[in-house]
């Protein structure tokens, strides 16, 4: 797998936390919502940054800021298979 442009990995994760501030607290995200707000085109380019979106949404995980849900419950990247939706962290 290449590696993920560290640019564009911080400009998704910006575009990430700026639609959760947007939200409810509780609300989340579908990582197609990040792509399409990152995506400067008007067709379907947006598709491409649907990995380096979840790639983000891991990182940002990882850095405690998001927490990424199946089903409402919060999963790890290991065990998750499909779709994925992004929410705040609860705070500790």
């Amino acid at each position: 797998m290449a590696q993920p442009d560290p640019h564009l990995t911080y400009q998704l994760e910006q575009v990430i936390m700026n639609l959760l501030e947007r939200r409810a607290p509780t609300a989340s995200i579908c990582p197609s919502e990040a792509a399409r707000e990152a995506y400067e085109g008007d067709d379907e380019g947006w598709r491409a940054l649907m990995e380096p979106t979840r790639q983000a949404a891991w990182h940002l995980a990882a850095a405690g800021k998001v927490e990424v849900t199946q089903s409402g419950h919060p999963v790890t990247e290991p065990e998750t298979r499909g779709p994925i939706r992004i929410r705040r962290a609860n705070p500790s």
